[in-house]
């Protein structure tokens, strides 16, 4: 998980590697900092780059975040909507998860821009993970699922995001003692927090109605802000 957190800074500050496998340098600089380059360490000077929102990253690259986060944004606002969710914390869940870059691949296995397990992404019925549509719309489904389950509490639902909502409960509905679970959940926050300061207010909670359906054999969750029109359903949050 570690590699996967240097990968995600990196790509981000990159701003858009050809490919999701290319090689990834780091190396410290004189100040301590951690810098990550998709080229070696030549002789001589290097100009180096902040990485925004994570101070202890440098680049050779310079970042352009708002031109990759723009070209999502649609598909961040259109699902955060149809589940309720605060915009700003789904951007920062694929900021940590990804760094906006749709290829993304984790060692483990993870996928796309939410970083979907492969078996995940079968339980919500995504069947291109590379997809920014798809994988947007089961990553906020499966983060609403999360946040059902813990009563909207977001610590929890991100630490589940993170480590398993079995870890979760094993801890007794706590944030598991894995650093690097503390880490994620930290660091979504500090990027949340960051984005309502300078968004503004959240918008107002709305009703959702949850139904299921069974696609191929499997049993899938779906969320609308409009009341479903036959079957059975239920309210899960105003």
């Amino acid at each position: 998980m570690i590699l996967r957190t240097l990968f995600a800074a990196a790509l981000a500050a990159l701003a858009w590697p050809s490919q999701a496998d290319a090689q990834i340098y780091a190396w410290r600089d004189g100040s301590g900092n951690l810098v990550l380059s998709d080229r070696r360490l030549a002789t001589g000077a290097v100009t180096t780059y902040a990485v925004p929102n994570a101070p202890a990253f440098r680049v050779t690259r310079p970042a352009a975040p708002d031109v990759v986060r723009e070209r999502f944004e649609p598909l961040v606002q259109e699902h955060a909507a149809r589940h309720s969710l605060r915009p700003d914390l789904v951007r920062a869940v694929i900021q940590v998860e990804s760094g906006f870059n749709p290829r993304a691949t984790s060692q483990k296995g993870a996928m796309g821009l939410m970083q979907l397990m492969p078996a995940t992404a079968r339980e919500l019925g995504v069947w291109n993970a590379y997809d920014p549509n798809d994988n947007i719309r089961g990553g906020t489904t499966y983060l609403r699922q999360l946040l059902d389950k813990y009563d909207g509490n977001e610590e929890l639902a991100l630490a589940a995001y993170n480590a398993g909502s079995g870890a979760v409960d094993r801890y007794g509905r706590r944030v598991p003692p894995y650093q690097e679970t503390k880490d994620y959940v930290r660091k979504v926050g500090s990027v949340s927090e960051l984005t309502m300061r300078t968004a503004g207010p959240a918008p107002s909670k709305r009703v959702i109605y949850k139904s299921i359906e069974i696609i191929d054999g499997a049993t899938v969750a779906r969320y609308s802000t409009e009341r479903p029109a036959s079957g059975a359903f239920q309210i899960v949050q105003r």
